[in-house]
């Protein structure tokens, strides 16, 4: 076991190179970029009880496991609520038992909610199985826009449409698939923070820790990883902007926002388009959205992924009482997200007390 800063290069570069391999040996949910050690080495940073097991065969790696602790053996996957997958990246065929592994990292329990198909030693622990949809572009742009066009005719003309709308009256329309500065992110972080209190969800921006891993992550760069802002213009003026991860393979997309002065334009999904065809030109095979039922993730994507969540444990009093306190809040909120009479009372619920708490912040600043 490694902490984050202790992890050799000659390790990093094989890890890196086991997620390059994996869509090519069948595992292409292996290569997301949550996946990576960027991403587990920034999250170190920001984060304590970092940890990375690394599994050795005659002292070569094969085997990486990121997760996070505290000093009673409470395991998480690294960003659990915050990564959208999570797991074991490791060479085809290998092998492990998921209790012998949890001992051997002084874990009681390893919880997860985004884990990535494939993990059938923690798979056999899981609580529940959801989509996470994703748009196909390894074939290019052009048969994307073909097949969404096929699919959903009116969606598609309705959304070029307003794009065109947007040009003639706003100004001319320009995209920038990985815009570089870094005040654009600060407005973009504005947005999503505005959107999180406006729709009654907590704001991950209210935490400095997401903010600095963030920064951090639009600062990194290599062939193999990157930090990704995207950001539609109109007129010179940023109307909507996404940051997320790319890895050599897959778009991971995380937080999109846009200014609601021109929600009438739909921004945000002339955006998506537009990062459809930007991680196409780069040689990407698909963006992943993540878990989540939105109307706008059923109307771009091309098909579903599953991912898992629940937790691992062993037979010890520590794990026992985290499930019993886990249990009841995991049950309850996927119940809501997953029943729509349950969900729209919700929803509504949430963004009246948005509302109410934004009206309340206007009156304090007055």
């Amino acid at each position: 076991m490694y902490r984050p800063g202790e992890l050799t290069a000659a390790d990093r570069a094989v890890w890196t190179a086991m997620q390059a391999q994996a869509p090519l040996l069948g595992a292409p949910q292996l290569a997301n970029p949550f996946l990576s050690p960027e991403f587990a080495l920034a999250l170190g940073r920001c984060r304590g009880g970092v940890r990375i097991a690394v599994v050795r065969e005659e002292g070569e790696p094969v085997a990486f496991f990121p997760f996070q602790r505290n000093r009673f053996g409470v395991g998480r996957a690294i960003g659990l609520g915050l990564s959208d997958a999570q797991g074991l990246v490791h060479r085809p065929g290998f092998q492990w038992d998921a209790r012998e592994l949890l001992q051997a990292c002084g874990l009681a329990v390893w919880e997860f909610d985004h884990l990535v198909e494939g993990q059938k030693p923690f798979e056999v622990a899981a609580r529940g199985t959801y989509d996470s949809p994703v748009i196909d572009v390894d074939q290019g742009y052009e048969a994307y826009l073909a097949q969404l066009r096929a699919r959903s005719p009116k969606f598609t003309r309705t959304t070029l449409a307003k794009e065109r709308k947007l040009g003639r009256d706003i100004g001319e329309v320009s995209y920038v698939h990985d815009e570089r500065d870094p005040a654009v992110l600060r407005t973009l972080m504005g947005w999503k923070s505005a959107q999180y209190r406006r729709t009654g969800r907590s704001d991950r921006f209210a935490h400095p820790w997401i903010i600095r891993l963030v920064r951090q992550l639009f600062h990194s760069r290599s062939e193999s990883f990157a930090g990704v802002l995207s950001v539609l213009y109109a007129g010179g003026r940023p109307v909507a902007a996404h940051f997320g991860l790319r890895s050599e393979r897959v778009m991971a997309c995380w937080f999109p926002a846009y200014d609601t002065d021109f929600a009438k334009f739909s921004p945000g999904l002339v955006l998506h388009l537009r990062m459809a065809e930007g991680a196409a030109a780069e040689g990407v095979d698909y963006l992943d959205l993540g878990r989540g039922e939105k109307e706008y993730k059923d109307s771009l994507k091309t098909r579903d992924l599953s991912v898992s969540e629940g937790w691992v444990m062993r037979r010890h009093p520590v794990a026992l009482g985290h499930r019993a306190r886990r249990a009841p809040v995991r049950a309850l909120r996927n119940t809501v997200l997953s029943r729509p009479e349950f969900f729209g009372p919700a929803d509504r619920l949430l963004k009246r007390m948005g509302s109410l708490r934004a009206a309340g912040k206007n009156r304090e600043e007055k």
